[in-house]
């Protein structure tokens, strides 16, 4: 598909040497600098969302989790797995004598352990050239100095207002005479530089150990949370083996659980038995199709998908054709099927997700995330960290895989991904927005290989997503009226989305040309760049 220049929008970043996609310009401009500086892809992206901690509070922070696949130019892949578990104290039985039923993003309990800082840690040991007094240099430096907040930051701030406002330490930190900062304003959140800076200087165990720990638990004891200082000092990141499928010639990546990569798997297996290429990209078959692949798809990770050591089928399975096979008769091509299990969900703009790629031909795949806005609204006083919510996936449902227990890892949405041709990387992308990540990666990866899209008009591409218990889905501006109509006529409930679904980047690698192509989400504030 060739680009109409005379229309809003911007070209694919080409580059030969290296580039970084991110979803902040302050965060592009760390892995770069660092690049330049000799640093390989997993340094520069270690740089850059430590930034992204900093200018995008919302969306991400060292008390939140992450994931990442780190691809050596062979094609080997390397999986981690950094989120953290609940409190070992608590547990359904627990909650349930307390009368609760349903752990909500506002509760204490949604707090888990913060997996990322150690991740951080354990990837530079795996793969990284630079210490952390390096990379957090740039980090450190906006969080003390200042930083201008961006426009996209600062349209989502404003909509977070009561939910910091109902924390004293959140409300200090991130509101200005009780209201968000403006675009252009200028923010310093001295607290979290010096927690950053001890982190640069002692590693993970300065924020799991001492007095950063201390003030975590405590600041959740306050509350009537059960973290202990033990908790925190036993965060631990997980290797694993990415999960592979084959989609039309190419070789898809995924995390398995806790994450919900295997969702994005099971949608382009269905995807797959039709052919999108001679569908209209923005138009009702295709979209059809691919929404209700994805409640499909949704259902499945509603019933299974959970941390693995408490999953009551092997995720392979999840995956098999035989699976599938069974999964294909419930997808009607012309009709919604109003007989799919019921599962509230709705699209989010939450997460930050960058990619890098480096002279070498090291690539990452990076996600890191405070799961909803702000996280739980909860900031530790002391030490500025903003404590996410992730636990508000778990279920407070005996027997259930995803329910919750002392120790265990809640259902994860974070996932980055990646793909392979003949048995090379070929493209490094990841998609940002809560619940809606597994089904962007499938409407990003058939945009680029169904319907033709270079990686920055696969990330433009319209979306949509379901809402209110998979009954209503929300289409963003560009869906065009006539499919909307003709997505009713099938028995969908449409509404126009009152906010852009997510954001992306991706990161193409040409391997014949000797080139590289990146794409970043104009839902956003951040591009990509390279030299």
């Amino acid at each position: 598909m060739h680009r109409d220049f005379e229309a809003p929008g911007r070209s694919p970043v080409l580059a030969t040497e290296a580039v970084a996609a991110t979803s902040h310009p302050l965060a592009t401009s760390a892995a770069i600098e660092i690049l330049q500086a000799g640093g390989n892809a997993v340094d520069a992206a270690i740089a850059a969302v430590a930034v992204q901690c900093v200018v995008e509070p919302h969306m991400t922070g060292i008390g939140g989790d992450c994931f990442a696949i780190v691809t050596e130019p062979d094609g080997r892949m390397a999986g981690f797995n950094g989120s953290g578990a609940a409190p070992r104290a608590l547990g359904t039985r627990k909650l349930a004598d307390m009368g609760i039923r349903e752990i909500g993003p506002g509760s204490v309990h949604a707090v888990t352990v913060p997996g990322a800082v150690r991740a951080w840690e354990t990837l530079l040991a795996a793969h990284g050239t630079r210490p952390l007094k390096t990379l957090l240099k740039r980090a450190i430096g906006y969080a003390r100095d200042g930083f201008p907040v961006a426009p996209r930051v600062a349209f989502d701030w404003a909509r977070n207002v009561d939910k910091l406002a109902a924390d004293p330490a959140a409300a200090k930190a991130y509101l200005i005479d009780g209201a968000a900062p403006r675009t252009g304003d200028i923010v310093r959140l001295p607290q979290l530089a010096d927690t950053l800076a001890a982190i640069a200087d002692g590693g993970a165990d300065a924020f799991y150990t001492g007095a950063v720990a201390r003030d975590i638990v405590d600041t959740l004891a306050e509350r009537g949370g059960y973290m202990t200082v033990e908790d925190l000092a036993a965060c631990h990141t997980t290797a694993v083996a990415p999960v592979l499928r084959d989609y039309r010639g190419h070789t898809i990546a995924e995390l398995p659980p806790n994450g919900q990569g295997l969702v994005a798997l099971v949608m382009l297996g269905l995807l797959e038995r039709f052919d999108l290429g001679a569908l209209d990209p923005v138009g009702p078959e295709r979209l059809h199709l691919e929404m209700e692949a994805a409640r499909i798809a949704y259902a499945v990770r509603d019933r299974f998908v959970a941390d693995p050591g408490h999953m009551d089928v092997c995720h392979t399975k999840l995956i098999s054709t035989d699976y599938l096979d069974q999964l294909a008769a419930r997808l009607d091509p012309t009709r919604r099927n109003i007989d799919l299990p019921v599962s509230a969900l709705m699209p989010q703009t939450d997460t930050v997700y960058l990619t890098v790629v480096d002279r070498d031909g090291l690539a990452i795949s990076f996600i890191n995330s405070i799961f909803k806005e702000f996280g739980s609204g909860i900031v530790a006083p002391k030490s500025g960290v903003l404590l996410h919510n992730r636990g508000s996936s778990f279920r407070v449902e005996a027997g259930h895989p995803n329910t919750i227990e002392g120790g265990k890892r809640p259902m994860h949405t974070i996932l980055p991904a990646f793909g392979l041709k003949n048995g090379t990387p070929w493209l490094a992308f990841g998609v940002m927005g809560g619940h809606y990540q597994a089904c962007g990666h499938a409407h990003l990866l058939t945009n680029i290989i169904d319907h033709g899209m270079d990686v920055q008009q696969a990330i433009d591409c319209p979306r949509l997503f379901f809402d209110d218990a998979f009954r209503t889905l929300q289409a963003e501006t560009h869906i065009p009226e006539a499919t909307v109509e003709a997505l009713r006529a099938k028995g969908h409930d449409v509404a126009r989305a009152k906010a852009p679904i997510g954001g992306a980047q991706a990161i193409l690698i040409e391997r014949r040309k000797r080139t590289l192509a990146a794409g970043s989400d104009p839902r956003k504030d951040g591009h990509a760049a390279g030299y």
